[in-house]
């Protein structure tokens, strides 16, 4: 299907079914695109480490946010076999793939952010 610029969820089609759509799912959320964010900035990360970087993410949601990321390959976990144990994320190619876009959220927000204080 081609991209139409004006509309990424043509007339007639279910969103779910879009890049649009596709897009949503795998970063959507409210830690997901954090998590992203704060593993391009660090590169590989500890669950601790992202508990304490993410302020507020219960370690419960965390791991649940971790998993899906995962299964949906924009991060990799790297198990140590050693004792305590120790687990590592980072981001896959498609994960960074993903950062471009959270760059342009943030410089959209910084922009609009200015804006709104202004009025």
């Amino acid at each position: 299907m081609e991209v139409n610029r004006e509309t990424c969820v043509p007339h007639g089609v279910n969103q779910k079914d879009t890049g649009f759509g596709y897009t949503l799912s795998v970063i959507g959320g409210k830690y997901k695109m954090t998590i992203l964010y704060c593993l391009a900035e660090h590169h590989v990360l500890r669950p601790n480490e992202m508990l304490r970087r993410i302020n507020g993410i219960p370690y419960k949601t965390l791991s649940i946010m971790l998993k899906e990321l995962e299964a949906d390959g924009l991060i990799l976990r790297k198990d140590y076999a050693q004792i305590p144990p120790k687990v590592e994320y980072s981001l896959t190619e498609l994960g960074q793939s993903v950062i471009p876009i959270l760059h342009l959220m943030c410089e959209w927000g910084e922009k609009n952010r200015r804006l709104e204080s202004s009025s």
